[in-house]
């Protein structure tokens, strides 16, 4: 079955939510005219929590989308956290914030060719919450529904986008900004049942830097902080998810030497097994994400870790094999099992943890 939803700009509503405290204190075409219901997923118990004051698209003077906001009639099951990678701005206010959300839209729909601004709610240094894609809000509101976004290539029906203001590569957030940010995602799983350590970074699923290194590192404290908000206690193991590493150019060691011996396994016989991300890396990892359909960065990330570190027998003589030998090597021997399949690969790799939330769209518009 399908369903039509019409939007006109005069149909904007307004939302602002008091905010009650609890506790503590570098983004693809939508399907154009329809938005297709299907089974639920991600249904979970909601827990009551009040969000920030959040600032729909009417409000902060966004421009009408062009194209039909898809609704697809199922809950999202996770939120991706992503960065602006803009400046570090020192102008706080909130026509600061409002001018960025629609420097936003300007650039998703006049450069990249979208329909409207492509995640669904963005956060200013300064801390204001302001949604992004039209019916953001409304459809949080009800927390039955999903806005398809256009802030990662696989996740845009099953997660929640969040744009943060900066480039957090080597910096901090604000404490406005992280402020905001814990207590929008605990308004957005409060609404869906969404648990509070499904929250990840865009490159868990892309080859990107984004979030930025620091706010990356930062998941499994904003994890916590917003399980505290809901009232629940998440430990320090359920805080970790199991992620891919991002390797990008000068990057050296024993990952880099193992993602060699992978790119080698897939045919690329010229890469050279030494550990160092040089440019012939660099060339060998862009051939493989564009004959595999990534977007071709450079960097090897949480988009083409999973097609590269294929499954791998122990009675293999393979160059696959070679790089599970020369990951266990440096833990020691440890223990390899008959079978590496990915969450092995991420053991190895040294960045295990609880199981990551592997869902992808049905459909798969792009970013």
């Amino acid at each position: 079955m399908t369903e039509v939803v019409t939007w006109t700009s005069g149909g904007a509503i307004v939302g602002r939510f008091e905010v009650t405290r609890r506790g503590f204190l570098t983004g693809g075409l939508a399907l154009a005219g329809t938005a297709v219901l299907g089974a639920t997923v991600g249904a979970g118990t909601a827990w009551a929590f009040d969000g920030p004051p959040i600032t729909d698209c009417a409000g902060w003077g966004a421009r009408p989308n062009s194209a039909v906001v898809p609704i697809w009639n199922q809950r999202p099951v996770k939120i991706l956290v992503h960065h602006t990678a803009t400046p570090n701005v020192t102008d706080y206010s909130q026509g600061a914030a409002f001018a960025l959300a629609r420097s936003i839209q300007n650039f998703h729909m006049d450069t990249r060719g979208w329909l409207d601004t492509g995640q669904h709610f963005t956060i200013s240094r300064g801390g204001d919450v302001m949604e992004g894609r039209h019916r953001s809000l409304e459809v949080l509101r009800i927390g039955q529904r999903q806005v398809e976004g256009a802030h990662c290539t696989g996740q845009n029906i099953v997660s929640v986008g969040i744009e943060n203001e900066g480039t957090y590569i080597d910096t901090d957030p604000t404490d406005a900004l992280w402020t905001s940010l814990r207590t929008t995602c605990a308004y957005i799983c409060s609404q869906y049942g969404i648990a509070p350590t499904e929250l990840y970074g865009h490159r868990d699923f892309k080859n990107t830097a984004c979030p930025g290194d620091r706010l990356y590192g930062m998941l499994p404290r904003l994890r916590r902080e917003v399980a505290g908000l809901l009232g629940k206690n998440v430990e320090g193991g359920a805080t970790q998810k199991a992620s891919w590493p991002l390797l990008r150019p000068g990057d050296v060691g024993v990952d880099v030497q193992a993602a060699q011996y992978l790119l080698r396994d897939h045919g690329m016989t010229e890469v050279v097994p030494h550990g160092r991300y040089d440019a012939a890396t660099a060339d060998a990892v862009v051939a493989f994400e564009q004959a595999t359909g990534a977007e071709d960065v450079g960097m090897l990330g949480g988009e083409t870790w999973p097609v590269l570190a294929r499954t791998v027998r122990s009675s293999e003589r393979s160059e696959a094999a070679k790089a599970v030998e020369t990951l266990a090597a440096r833990r020691n021997a440890e223990s390899v099992p008959d079978v590496v399949t990915r969450p092995d690969w991420q053991r190895l790799l040294g960045t295990g943890g609880s199981p990551a939330d592997t869902s992808v769209d049905r459909v798969g518009p792009p970013r």
